[in-house]
Protein backbone atom coordinates (compact mmCIF):
# COMPACT_ATOMS: atom_id res chain seq x y z
CA UNK A 1 0.00 0.00 0.00
CA UNK A 2 2.76 2.45 -0.85
CA UNK A 3 1.77 6.02 -1.67
CA UNK A 4 2.07 7.31 -5.20
CA UNK A 5 4.79 9.93 -5.65
CA UNK A 6 2.24 12.33 -7.13
CA UNK A 7 0.13 12.14 -4.01
CA UNK A 8 -2.52 9.90 -2.50
CA UNK A 9 -4.17 7.23 -4.60
CA UNK A 10 -7.91 7.65 -4.91
CA UNK A 11 -10.46 5.18 -3.56
CA UNK A 12 -14.08 5.53 -4.69
CA UNK A 13 -16.11 5.51 -1.48
CA UNK A 14 -19.06 3.17 -2.21
CA UNK A 15 -18.34 4.00 -5.86
CA UNK A 16 -18.72 7.45 -7.39
CA UNK A 17 -21.44 7.88 -4.82
CA UNK A 18 -21.90 11.63 -5.16
CA UNK A 19 -23.13 11.06 -8.71
CA UNK A 20 -24.74 7.60 -8.56
CA UNK A 21 -26.53 5.64 -5.83
CA UNK A 22 -23.99 4.08 -3.49
CA UNK A 23 -22.99 0.43 -3.79
CA UNK A 24 -24.43 0.06 -7.29
CA UNK A 25 -22.65 -1.21 -10.35
CA UNK A 26 -23.33 2.14 -12.03
CA UNK A 27 -21.49 3.95 -9.22
CA UNK A 28 -18.46 1.69 -9.50
CA UNK A 29 -18.41 1.71 -13.29
CA UNK A 30 -18.40 5.51 -13.21
CA UNK A 31 -15.60 5.46 -10.64
CA UNK A 32 -13.48 3.31 -12.95
CA UNK A 33 -14.25 5.61 -15.87
CA UNK A 34 -13.10 8.55 -13.75
CA UNK A 35 -9.79 6.85 -12.99
CA UNK A 36 -10.27 5.61 -9.44
CA UNK A 37 -7.35 3.55 -8.13
CA UNK A 38 -9.51 1.63 -5.67
CA UNK A 39 -13.14 0.70 -5.08
CA UNK A 40 -14.45 0.75 -1.50
CA UNK A 41 -17.44 -1.20 -0.26
CA UNK A 42 -19.13 -2.23 2.96
CA UNK A 43 -20.19 -5.86 3.26
CA UNK A 44 -22.82 -7.62 5.32
CA UNK A 45 -23.98 -11.23 5.47
CA UNK A 46 -27.50 -12.15 4.48
CA UNK A 47 -29.55 -14.69 6.44
CA UNK A 48 -28.50 -17.41 3.99
CA UNK A 49 -24.80 -16.51 4.04
CA UNK A 50 -24.25 -14.26 1.00
CA UNK A 51 -21.99 -11.21 1.10
CA UNK A 52 -23.83 -8.11 -0.10
CA UNK A 53 -22.64 -4.53 -0.42
CA UNK A 54 -24.85 -2.60 1.99
CA UNK A 55 -23.61 -0.04 4.50
CA UNK A 56 -26.49 0.13 6.93
CA UNK A 57 -27.93 -2.58 9.14
CA UNK A 58 -31.22 -2.06 7.30
CA UNK A 59 -32.08 -1.28 3.67
CA UNK A 60 -34.53 1.61 4.18
CA UNK A 61 -32.07 4.38 3.29
CA UNK A 62 -30.63 2.80 0.17
CA UNK A 63 -33.56 0.95 -1.40
CA UNK A 64 -37.32 1.06 -1.83
CA UNK A 65 -37.68 -1.83 0.61
CA UNK A 66 -37.54 -2.35 4.35
CA UNK A 67 -35.89 -4.87 6.59
CA UNK A 68 -32.70 -5.93 8.36
CA UNK A 69 -30.02 -7.34 6.03
CA UNK A 70 -29.03 -10.19 8.35
CA UNK A 71 -32.65 -11.28 8.76
CA UNK A 72 -33.34 -11.56 5.02
CA UNK A 73 -32.16 -13.96 2.33
CA UNK A 74 -30.35 -12.81 -0.77
CA UNK A 75 -33.45 -13.44 -2.87
CA UNK A 76 -35.60 -11.44 -0.48
CA UNK A 77 -33.18 -8.52 -0.61
CA UNK A 78 -32.84 -8.77 -4.39
CA UNK A 79 -36.49 -7.96 -5.02
CA UNK A 80 -35.95 -4.27 -4.18
CA UNK A 81 -34.55 -1.35 -6.18
CA UNK A 82 -31.22 0.01 -4.94
CA UNK A 83 -31.04 2.75 -7.55
CA UNK A 84 -33.51 5.45 -8.49
CA UNK A 85 -36.88 5.41 -10.21
CA UNK A 86 -35.18 6.55 -13.41
CA UNK A 87 -32.14 4.28 -13.05
CA UNK A 88 -33.10 1.10 -11.19
CA UNK A 89 -30.24 -0.94 -9.74
CA UNK A 90 -29.97 -4.47 -8.44
CA UNK A 91 -28.59 -5.57 -5.10
CA UNK A 92 -24.81 -5.72 -5.45
CA UNK A 93 -22.96 -8.78 -4.19
CA UNK A 94 -19.28 -8.67 -3.30
CA UNK A 95 -18.49 -11.23 -5.99
CA UNK A 96 -19.81 -8.91 -8.71
CA UNK A 97 -17.68 -6.02 -7.46
CA UNK A 98 -14.54 -8.18 -7.37
CA UNK A 99 -15.24 -9.32 -10.92
CA UNK A 100 -15.60 -5.71 -12.03
CA UNK A 101 -12.28 -4.76 -10.47
CA UNK A 102 -10.41 -7.76 -11.84
CA UNK A 103 -11.80 -7.13 -15.33
CA UNK A 104 -10.44 -3.58 -15.28
CA UNK A 105 -7.58 -2.81 -17.64
CA UNK A 106 -5.86 -1.12 -14.69
CA UNK A 107 -4.78 -2.86 -11.45
CA UNK A 108 -7.62 -1.57 -9.29
CA UNK A 109 -7.85 -2.62 -5.64
CA UNK A 110 -11.05 -3.53 -3.82
CA UNK A 111 -11.24 -2.11 -0.29
CA UNK A 112 -13.66 -4.28 1.69
CA UNK A 113 -14.98 -3.01 5.01
CA UNK A 114 -16.55 -5.55 7.33
CA UNK A 115 -19.20 -4.14 9.67
CA UNK A 116 -19.29 -4.87 13.40
CA UNK A 117 -20.91 -5.67 15.74
CA UNK A 118 -23.09 -8.08 13.78
CA UNK A 119 -24.97 -11.24 14.71
CA UNK A 120 -22.64 -13.41 12.61
CA UNK A 121 -19.45 -12.27 14.36
CA UNK A 122 -16.23 -13.55 12.80
CA UNK A 123 -18.09 -15.54 10.16
CA UNK A 124 -18.10 -12.35 8.08
CA UNK A 125 -14.30 -12.35 7.78
CA UNK A 126 -14.28 -16.07 7.03
CA UNK A 127 -16.75 -15.55 4.19
CA UNK A 128 -14.75 -12.61 2.82
CA UNK A 129 -11.56 -14.67 2.81
CA UNK A 130 -13.35 -17.57 1.13
CA UNK A 131 -14.56 -15.23 -1.60
CA UNK A 132 -11.08 -13.80 -2.13
CA UNK A 133 -9.68 -17.33 -2.30
CA UNK A 134 -12.30 -18.24 -4.89
CA UNK A 135 -10.99 -15.43 -7.09
CA UNK A 136 -7.36 -16.31 -6.37
CA UNK A 137 -6.51 -13.04 -4.63
CA UNK A 138 -6.38 -14.05 -0.95
CA UNK A 139 -2.61 -14.70 -0.98
CA UNK A 140 -0.93 -11.90 -2.92
CA UNK A 141 2.83 -11.95 -3.56
CA UNK A 142 3.08 -8.78 -1.47
CA UNK A 143 0.83 -6.16 0.11
CA UNK A 144 1.71 -3.67 -2.64
CA UNK A 145 0.57 -6.09 -5.35
CA UNK A 146 -2.60 -7.19 -3.61
CA UNK A 147 -5.88 -6.64 -5.45
CA UNK A 148 -7.83 -6.63 -2.17
CA UNK A 149 -7.61 -4.79 1.14
CA UNK A 150 -9.76 -5.67 4.16
CA UNK A 151 -10.75 -2.97 6.63
CA UNK A 152 -12.76 -2.66 9.81
CA UNK A 153 -13.36 -0.47 12.85
CA UNK A 154 -13.14 -3.72 14.79
CA UNK A 155 -9.63 -4.66 15.90
CA UNK A 156 -10.81 -8.24 16.29
CA UNK A 157 -11.91 -8.34 12.66
CA UNK A 158 -8.52 -7.08 11.46
CA UNK A 159 -6.80 -9.67 13.65
CA UNK A 160 -8.86 -12.48 12.16
CA UNK A 161 -7.77 -11.45 8.66
CA UNK A 162 -4.11 -11.08 9.61
CA UNK A 163 -4.09 -14.46 11.33
CA UNK A 164 -5.67 -16.29 8.39
CA UNK A 165 -4.21 -14.33 5.45
CA UNK A 166 -1.01 -12.61 6.63
CA UNK A 167 -0.10 -11.26 3.18
CA UNK A 168 -3.38 -9.40 2.71
CA UNK A 169 -3.11 -5.69 3.52
CA UNK A 170 -5.45 -4.52 6.26
CA UNK A 171 -6.65 -1.16 7.56
CA UNK A 172 -7.69 -0.53 11.15
CA UNK A 173 -10.28 2.24 10.91
CA UNK A 174 -11.06 4.65 13.71
CA UNK A 175 -11.94 8.15 14.87
CA UNK A 176 -9.52 8.26 17.80
CA UNK A 177 -5.86 9.11 17.23
CA UNK A 178 -5.04 7.41 20.54
CA UNK A 179 -6.71 4.19 19.35
CA UNK A 180 -5.05 4.18 15.94
CA UNK A 181 -1.69 5.45 17.10
CA UNK A 182 -1.52 3.36 20.23
CA UNK A 183 -1.13 -0.35 20.64
CA UNK A 184 -4.24 -1.50 18.78
CA UNK A 185 -2.77 -1.38 15.27
CA UNK A 186 0.40 -3.08 16.50
CA UNK A 187 -1.45 -5.75 18.42
CA UNK A 188 -3.58 -6.82 15.45
CA UNK A 189 -0.81 -6.36 12.88
CA UNK A 190 -2.68 -3.85 10.70
CA UNK A 191 -0.65 -2.73 7.69
CA UNK A 192 -2.39 0.66 7.64
CA UNK A 193 -4.40 2.97 9.87
CA UNK A 194 -7.57 4.67 8.71
CA UNK A 195 -8.43 7.97 10.40
CA UNK A 196 -11.28 10.22 9.35
CA UNK A 197 -10.25 13.49 7.73
CA UNK A 198 -11.49 15.28 10.87
CA UNK A 199 -9.11 13.22 13.01
CA UNK A 200 -6.30 13.91 10.56
CA UNK A 201 -6.85 17.66 10.88
CA UNK A 202 -6.66 17.36 14.66
CA UNK A 203 -3.62 15.06 14.63
CA UNK A 204 -1.60 15.64 11.43
CA UNK A 205 1.41 13.87 12.95
CA UNK A 206 -0.49 10.57 12.65
CA UNK A 207 0.83 9.96 9.15
CA UNK A 208 4.48 10.25 10.12
CA UNK A 209 3.94 8.15 13.23
CA UNK A 210 2.24 5.45 11.20
CA UNK A 211 5.03 5.52 8.62
CA UNK A 212 7.64 5.20 11.38
CA UNK A 213 5.85 2.04 12.48
CA UNK A 214 5.82 0.71 8.90
CA UNK A 215 2.16 1.48 8.23
CA UNK A 216 0.39 3.33 5.46
CA UNK A 217 -2.46 5.78 6.05
CA UNK A 218 -5.95 5.56 4.53
CA UNK A 219 -8.08 8.66 5.13
CA UNK A 220 -11.86 8.98 4.82
CA UNK A 221 -14.03 10.67 3.57
CA UNK A 222 -12.06 13.30 1.64
CA UNK A 223 -14.35 15.43 -0.54
CA UNK A 224 -13.08 19.02 -0.10
CA UNK A 225 -10.17 20.43 -2.06
CA UNK A 226 -8.44 21.69 1.09
CA UNK A 227 -8.67 18.22 2.60
CA UNK A 228 -7.22 16.63 -0.52
CA UNK A 229 -4.33 19.12 -0.38
CA UNK A 230 -3.75 18.33 3.29
CA UNK A 231 -3.61 14.59 2.60
CA UNK A 232 -1.11 15.14 -0.19
CA UNK A 233 1.03 17.43 1.98
CA UNK A 234 1.09 14.96 4.87
CA UNK A 235 1.87 11.94 2.69
CA UNK A 236 -1.39 10.02 3.09
CA UNK A 237 -1.29 6.87 0.95
CA UNK A 238 -4.99 6.50 0.07
CA UNK A 239 -7.95 8.88 0.21
CA UNK A 240 -11.53 7.63 0.14
CA UNK A 241 -13.85 10.05 -1.62
CA UNK A 242 -17.38 10.26 -2.99
CA UNK A 243 -15.98 12.28 -5.93
CA UNK A 244 -13.18 10.16 -7.44
CA UNK A 245 -12.99 12.01 -10.77
CA UNK A 246 -12.86 15.46 -9.23
CA UNK A 247 -10.32 14.33 -6.65
CA UNK A 248 -8.08 12.83 -9.36
CA UNK A 249 -8.22 16.13 -11.24
CA UNK A 250 -7.29 18.11 -8.14
CA UNK A 251 -4.32 15.85 -7.47
CA UNK A 252 -3.17 16.21 -11.08
CA UNK A 253 -3.24 20.02 -10.96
Amino acid sequence: MSPDRRGPLVVAHRGASAAKPEHTLAAYELALKEGADGLECDVRLTKDGHLVCVHDRTIERTSDGTGVVSEMTRDELAQFNYGTADEPAELLELSALIELALDSARPVKVFIETKHPVRFGGLVESKVLAELQRFGIASPPSADHSRAVVMSFSAGAVWRIRRSAPLLPTVLLGESARYLGGGAATTVGATAVGPSVKTLHEHPDMVDKAAAAGRATYCWTVDDRTDVALCRELGVSWVATNHPGRTKNWLAS
